[in-house]
């Protein structure tokens, strides 16, 4: 399997496991997760669709993230149970499905060492990536 193979697999594995399970909070995604507060479903699916876009799209390409409106609600310390504060979870669903559809169909990371191919599957072969992925960033933005 190739170092590219496995990270679209990834990809489409953790979209199917995560959001089906989202899918069954809808009723219940603005319940918090303890008594103490955490975050939510509904906060929870936002932040993986900004991060997720801040990450491919800011951070590696350099353009802006098209979920920037959503870094005062997705991106804080504090986790409001206020529905008023955020989208509809239809939209904030719909939304985490295009991202992670976007980052699926534009993951360009040719040249990338195969270190799968040797069997490097490990922390070393994910530090050998980051390393990479973060060596491009700082080129592109150099």
């Amino acid at each position: 399997m190739q170092s590219i193979d496995l990270i679209r697999d990834n990809l489409r594995k953790s979209r199917d496991r995560v959001l089906a399970r989202v899918e069954d909070m809808r009723d219940h995604a603005l319940v918090f997760p303890t008594p103490a507060g955490g975050s939510h479903t509904l906060w929870v699916l936002g932040h993986l669709a900004y991060i997720e876009s801040l990450v491919m799209h800011a951070f590696l390409n350099g353009e802006p993230n098209p979920f920037a409106h959503w870094e005062a609600i997705f991106d804080g310390a504090d986790v409001s149970g206020d529905a008023a504060t955020f989208p509809p979870f239809d939209e904030a669903l719909h939304e985490c499905r295009q991202a992670r559809e976007r980052t699926e169909a534009g993951l360009e990371l040719e040249g990338l060492p195969d270190l799968a191919a040797e069997g490097e599957r490990d922390g070393f072969y994910q530090a050998q990536l980051i390393r990479e992925l973060a060596s491009r960033h700082i080129t592109r933005w150099s």
